[in-house]
């Protein structure tokens, strides 16, 4: 049976219904800074992401898979950034983007949604945790106004939690009628806990009205942008990808993910104008791919990866790296890149830098079971 809570959501998914991929989700805090994590769902890999081709061993294990660095930009005197990425080298060179190499969540197998489970709830092992660590870093913040409405029926597992969120997803109902949304406008004007929640979904319905454009990368960003933007906006969010996983035919793949990606924070900084000079972004994945390429033209599940930290607010134009070489001897297993860094402890120090928060406490909050793991600093300007 439908309550009136769950008919205002169908509404408001018929009034606004967006994006099929990405997905978005919102928090609304009180600060004026902003915090966006973009997830890559299917193991992004990292090797050809951020390519060490200093490594003399990375072109004999990638092959024919092995990134040109003729045509990819370089970082520094190790890594060279793929050629898909070109927005993103151009923020680089701008010092708005820097890269972390060698870095994985404490997760050791080789499971898509295992991994994805313990990189968004902030556990050690697979459903150890309850809830997200995007839901309890919104919850260490003071709340503005109503913070919530869903246009989709679930939330991703990060932004899970008691602290209240807002999902943007598509529906597969029909647009509203005006006269239907003003007759309910009407129902709900003198419900004090009703009202906001329709009010939100007219805000929403005011985007633009072009659903299949809503589904291309740049509409993607501009979407984010334009809820992020507004001074009574949300200040965190998330935004799913997929795609990732790239067993064969990867060159191309890899490269149409890229270039979507690169496109989408580039319609971000965009939308954002002079907001992006506090906003800071984490790109990560649950896990990264082999360091050999497989006889597919692909590469199998592995472990360590490179995670990307972008935005005007960040102290950007380096590779940081504990660099564990690809030889034989220095992989993890021997078939992956080994880990180095922790991704807890760099989400901690991004997160808690990015809204003004004790990195400690945050690291506490956000990753409980991190033990004797220290939150990264100097991520984002003083």
């Amino acid at each position: 049976m439908m309550n009136r809570r769950n008919f205002i959501r169908v509404a408001a998914a018929g009034a606004g219904a967006m994006l099929v991929a990405p997905h978005i989700a919102f928090a609304n805090v009180a600060t004026d800074r902003r915090f966006v994590f973009v997830i890559q769902r299917g193991a992004a890999d990292g090797l050809n992401i951020v390519v060490p081709y200093a490594d003399p061993a990375y072109a004999s294990l990638r092959g024919a898979l092995a990134i040109d660095t003729m045509s990819a930009p370089k970082l520094d005197g190790t890594f060279a950034l793929h050629p898909s990425l070109a927005q993103i080298a151009t923020m680089y060179t701008a010092h708005e983007a820097m890269f972390v190499h060698a870095v994985a969540s404490p997760y050791r197998d080789r499971s898509h949604f295992d991994g994805q489970n313990v990189l968004e709830t902030g556990g050690t092992s697979p459903y150890q945790t309850k809830d997200g660590w995007l839901n309890r870093l919104a919850g260490m913040l003071p709340s503005t106004h109503e913070r919530a409405i869903a246009f989709a029926p679930t939330v991703p597992m990060a932004l899970r939690g008691p602290a209240n969120v807002a999902s943007y997803a598509p529906s597969g109902l029909p647009q509203a009628p005006d006269d239907l949304l003003t007759r309910v406008s009407q129902l709900y004007e003198q419900d004090a806990q009703l009202r906001p929640l329709w009010q939100s979904a007219m805000t929403a319905r005011g985007l633009p009205a072009d659903a299949g454009a809503r589904q291309d990368p740049a509409s993607v960003g501009k979407l984010a942008a334009s809820f992020l933007a507004r001074d009574d906006g949300p200040r965190i969010a998330m935004i799913e990808t997929g795609g990732w996983d790239t067993h064969s035919a990867q060159n191309g793949r890899l490269a149409a993910q890229l270039k979507a990606l690169d496109t989408m924070v580039a319609a971000l900084r965009d939308g954002l104008g002079t907001t992006w000079g506090k906003t800071t972004v984490v790109v990560a994945t649950e896990f990264g791919r082999t360091a050999a390429a497989n006889g597919t033209g692909g590469t199998d599940h592995g472990t360590g990866s490179v995670a990307m930290l972008l935005g005007g607010a960040v102290n950007g134009g380096r590779v940081v790296a504990d660099w564990p070489g690809l030889s034989q001897s220095n992989l993890y297993e021997g078939r992956d890149l080994k880990p180095t860094s922790a991704l807890d402890s760099l989400i901690a120090g991004a997160a808690s830098e990015s809204l003004g928060l004790d990195p400690h406490r945050t690291l506490a909050t956000l990753f409980a079971h991190a033990g004797s793991a220290t939150p990264m600093t100097g991520i984002v300007r003083a």
